[in-house]
């Protein structure tokens, strides 16, 4: 009997054959980073993954939980791949009080599907991720990614109230509550935002909702340069006006963006000089303080000289939030061989974007660059080759990359890159001075490492 089969078969003695697949199509399917499970289990609820998680404990398994996939190859590769705990059969709404502006749902929920069902009630989660078609509730929390919600409504951090989970033991946990204003205990549950489901299995999520805005809009600027483009985004800040999101695009980006939206015959105002920065700010309310925005975002646009600033209109403004929500999935295929960074530097300024761009250019690899208001860059170098040498140009770039970011006081991380790439070097950078505290938590969580041993940082 074959390694697979016996896993299979052991686990279809737990959990019964309706729950266990291995087929080797289907296994190929959830392959991370070239490495195949031994057999898929779907569980339906969370005792289900109770007993799995004991099974896999007993049996020194590792396991890696998934949604839609659309995201499993963030982090590291994983140095045991034994079983994938596929969550998509638990998608029931536990709880949800409208009056309360609260909601319980499980992991496997799609966002898409959520957002119809809050839609009902005139109400929204601010998880605007990128895959969000295909995406589930519990991915978009353990993956971290960026919503491109962040600046006006923050991160899942901010309106995850509580969760439910199995921690590497096999004991169902819960931390928080289904209440926004919860002061009792810690608040574990916001560790599991960005771990890469390296701490515990999700099985559950509570969230404060938020009401729907009457109307939405969107303003475009142009600038000749990078300083005059991040002194309007300060100017923005410093007016403190109520924006849904701040975008900043170098002329790479906007090259992408353009031909994104060519494809589905949509134009937008922007410059068409290639050398051209632009700024797109979101807004959103009641019609007349969208109205009030526009107006004080046409003068701001002038008081920093912008070549050009223009109002969306509604269908344009849908299709371009659109474009920038997806932007980690799309930048990931922008080119034969690709490096998506995460950047995040303090108070950075033009010497810090100009560092950025002079290293990938000093490899003679273009660079497209978004810049989030939270201070948070989207860092893309694209090579236009699948040879080894693009490798070696990358893997010199992320060497150089890390250790600027290191010099600025910020943090980096890769999160796409040729599987090549990712065995030269360690996607998180350096390790940091604070590592001792997530082995800590990491060993509190999950003790015997079989959540995606050796995905997250330092090998966790």
């Amino acid at each position: 009997m074959s390694t697979t089969t016996n896993i299979a078969a052991r686990l279809e003695s737990v959990l019964g054959s309706t729950r266990v697949i291995q087929q080797d199509e289907e296994l190929r399917e959830y392959a991370v980073d070239g490495l195949m499970p031994g057999a898929i289990v779907r569980p339906a609820n969370s005792g289900e993954v109770v007993e799995l998680v004991r099974f896999a404990s007993r049996e020194g398994l590792g396991l890696i939980a998934s949604g839609s996939r659309s995201k499993m190859n963030l982090g590291m590769p994983p140095v045991r791949y034994d079983i994938a705990v596929d969550m998509r059969g638990m998608q029931e709404i536990a709880h949800y009080d409208a009056g309360d502006l609260t909601l319980s749902v499980d992991a496997g929920m799609p966002l898409r599907v959520l957002e119809r069902v809050l839609s009902q009630e005139h109400q929204f989660l601010p998880l605007a991720v990128p895959c969000y078609e295909t995406s589930t509730v519990g991915g978009a929390v353990a993956s971290g990614i960026d919503s491109l919600l962040r600046q006006h409504y923050g991160s899942a951090r901010d309106f995850l109230i509580g969760a439910e989970f199995v921690d590497g033991k096999g004991n169902l946990c819960k931390s928080g509550g289904r209440v926004v204003k919860n002061v009792s205990g810690y608040d574990l549950h916001k560790l599991l935002v960005g771990s890469v489901g390296t701490l515990a299995i999700i099985t559950r999520l509570n969230f404060r909702t938020f009401p729907s805005p009457q109307a939405f809009a969107g303003f475009v600027s142009s600038f000749a340069d990078a300083d005059k483009a991040l002194a309007y985004q300060s100017l923005l800040q410093a007016k403190g006006l109520p924006l849904a999101n701040v975008e900043l695009l170098n002329p790479e980006a906007v090259t992408l963006v353009r031909q994104l939206l060519g494809k589905s015959n949509q134009t937008l105002p922007l410059e068409s000089d290639s050398s051209h920065w632009h700024v797109y700010a979101s807004y959103e309310g009641s019609e007349v303080l969208v109205e009030r925005i526009y107006r004080e975002l046409q003068i701001i646009a002038r008081e920093a000289k912008a070549i050009q600033g223009s109002a969306l209109s509604t269908n344009a403004e849908a299709h371009l939030s659109g474009v920038l929500r997806e932007a980690f999935d799309w930048l990931r295929w922008a080119a034969p061989n690709v490096a998506l960074f995460r950047i995040s530097i303090p108070h950075f300024a033009a010497k810090d974007i100009i560092g950025l761009q002079r290293i990938a250019s000093d490899a003679n690899l273009r660079c497209a660059l978004l810049i989030r208001a939270t201070s948070t860059f989207y860092f893309t170098v694209l090579a236009e080759q699948e040879h080894l040498s693009s490798i070696d140009a990358l893997s010199h770039v992320a060497e150089k990359l890390f250790a600027k970011v290191n010099e600025a006081q910020g943090s980096a991380v890769l999160l796409h890159a040729p599987q090549t790439l990712k065995q030269r070097i360690n996607i998180w950078g350096a390790r940091r001075d604070d590592f001792f505290l997530m082995e800590r938590v990491k060993h509190a969580f999950d003790l015997n490492s079989i959540f995606s041993p050796g995905r997250f940082v330092g090998g966790l």
